[in-house]
Formats: structure tokens, sequence, C-alpha cells
């Protein structure tokens, strides 16, 4: 679990604190709260430890029970159209609307074949349990929740190079890899397009060793970390550890690119122009080259800190290097509490 402290001053942002602490297993289950108490206790240990001077957060939230999805709706005041969501989508929603917390994120407006004024845009649709456990989790640990906020959304904040139109920029691929959860954002100019949450993580490339390998986790994560995905010559005890990781990650990169495909078969949009590789899953040695081969979209490692300025952080420069990759949701969720 990571969080991070921003501090605005006149054209610029400081990234003040940022801290992580492990969580009890089986506290979070593939991005699920589900030990409330376990979840309370390692927020405190984490606000302790960092020294967080504030303790407002936003909440970032992806799992299975979150769906995105893209909807015609008819025209609203935007006010109006928020208020009657529950009247109008439960159509695309694949849970009662009435244990649900739904937002709409516009896209365009446009009007149909019968001349009547429409509004595209992406429905967000949140289990309300998920949500509130999520939120009693923080509240339980002395902290002010203020907002939910879609976890992709903050890997879009972190890391778009924004153009508030959307319009005459590159399309980009924004794939941030967690332990168990891969947020998928497809942009325009800043201006989502598509969204995909993706099962699947670093960690379970981890459980794959361990299981085939029949070692422990840390040893499995050692082993995965070692031979990552580079084409090498390997030694011999070590061929069957890379056949399970190559294995496991060939399912990872299909999913990435399955998803992409998707977007482009379903919206005709441009080519997308780069994709760049973020999260703690997306530092195992030789995966952004795999992910471009698979897509044919040239990969990058992309850096929430960059636009950043440096404040106190208590963290070496060696740190800060470290923590790049892991802070991309942790920073986009603290620059949403001000957009």
């Amino acid at each position: 679990m990571r969080a991070a402290e921003l501090s605005f001053g006149k054209g610029e942002v400081t990234l003040a604190k940022f801290g992580q602490v492990a969580l009890p297993e089986g506290a979070v289950r593939d991005g699920e709260v589900v030990d409330v108490a376990a979840v309370a206790e390692a927020l405190k240990q984490l606000w302790a430890h960092t020294k967080f001077t504030s303790k407002k957060v936003v909440i970032g939230v992806a799992n299975q029970k979150v769906i995105v999805r893209q909807v015609d709706l008819p025209w609203l005041p935007e006010d109006e159209l928020h208020e009657s969501l529950a009247f109008q989508v439960q159509d695309f929603v694949p849970m009662p609307v009435e244990h649900a917390v739904l937002d709409f994120y516009t896209l365009e407006e446009s009007v149909n074949d019968a001349g009547a004024r429409m509004v595209r845009g992406l429905l967000v649709a949140a289990s309300r349990e998920m949500v509130l456990n999520a939120v009693h989790a923080v509240q339980k640990a002395g902290l002010v929740p203020m907002m939910v906020d879609l976890s992709s959304f903050a890997v879009l904040r972190s890391l778009a190079r924004t153009d508030h139109l959307g319009m005459g920029s590159e399309v980009e691929a924004l794939v941030d890899v967690g332990a168990r959860v891969t947020n998928i954002v497809v942009h325009q100019g800043g201006v989502p397009r598509f969204i995909r949450i993706l099962l699947m993580g670093g960690q379970d490339l981890t459980d794959a060793v361990a299981d085939r390998m029949g070692v422990s986790p840390a040893q499995a994560e050692a082993m995965k970390q070692e031979l990552g995905l580079v084409d090498s010559a390997a030694a011999m005890d070590a061929q069957a550890a890379v056949r399970v990781i190559d294995s496991a990650a060939a399912s990872f990169v299909d999913e990435v690119r399955g998803s992409l495909d998707y977007y482009m078969a379903s919206s005709g949009s441009s080519q997308i122009s780069r994709l760049l590789l973020t999260g703690g899953g997306g530092r195992l040695a030789g995966l952004a080259q795999r992910l471009e081969t698979a897509t044919r979209i040239p990969v990058e490692h992309g850096n929430p800190l960059a636009a950043l300025s440096l404040g106190r952080t208590g963290l070496s420069p060696e740190q800060i290097q470290f923590v790049e990759p892991l802070a991309v949701v942790p920073v986009g969720l603290a620059l949403g509490a001000v957009s």
C-alpha cells in the first residue's frame, strides 16, 4: 500500500512525501479491501512512518467490482445527467444499480440519426459495499476520506501530456502493472478514450514460479527478478524457471495486446503512437521489449515524478529512482484532489 503527499505552489507541484507499507496476507484481495481492521492498522503505520502532514486522503479503486464502459446517453445538463444515471444505465451495469456507486465522464456530444442530442462518455460503476470497505478502513485509521477515485484516472493524471480539447494530439497507451491489478488507459491529449482493468499483475508471475518450481514466494520473486524475460543463456538449473516466467508473461502480454486491439477495432481511432509502461510489475526485465514486439507499438518506461519538483522527502536519489514506477497511482490520486 502506497501514498504520496503533494504541495501546490505557483506554477509547480512538489512531491513532499512518499511512503509504502506491506499489507498482511489476505487483507486486500485483487485490489479489494477484505479485512478492514488490518488495512486500517497498516494505514496507521504508513502515516506514522512517513510523517504525512495531512490526514485528508483520496482513495483509489480498481478491481473486479469496478466496470468502465463507453456509453451513449440522451443529452442533459451535467447535474441532471448525474442525478438520472441510475435510471439511464441499468442495462449497462452487471449489478443492481441500487448496490452501485455510479459516475460518468463526458467525452463528446453528438446528434443521432433521429436528430436527438446525445452525449458519449465513460460510465464507471463500482460495488457500493466494496467502496464502503475502503472508506471504512481509512476512517478507522483516523484519516479523512475526501474522494474515491478510479485508479485508472490517477494513472492518466500522472502520465498524460494534456490537451484539454483532446484534439490534434497523438494517441497514447498507459499500462500500469501492479501486483494483482493492471490499469490500461488509452488517451488522446489527456482525454481518456478507453479504460480496461486487468486482474493480472506481477504477483501472478511470482505465484506461477512458486507453484511450478515448488519454492517459497520470496524465492520465486528473487528468481523472477534475476532471470526476467531477457533472452540469455540461463544456467541449466534455471531453464525450468525461465520457461515458467515466459509462459506466465506471455498470457499477460496477450491480455494487454488484446485490450489494445479491441480499442482499435471498436474506435477506428488513429494508431497508438507509444505505450508508457509503469508499476512495480512493469520493472520486470524484458517485459517492455515483449510488449513492443507483441503490440508493434514503441514502449517506454513512464515516470510520474518527471513533472514534479522534489521536496524534503527523506528519500535518497537511489530510493527516488526505485519508487518512480511505484508512484503513478498515489501521485495521480493526490493530483485529483485539486483537479
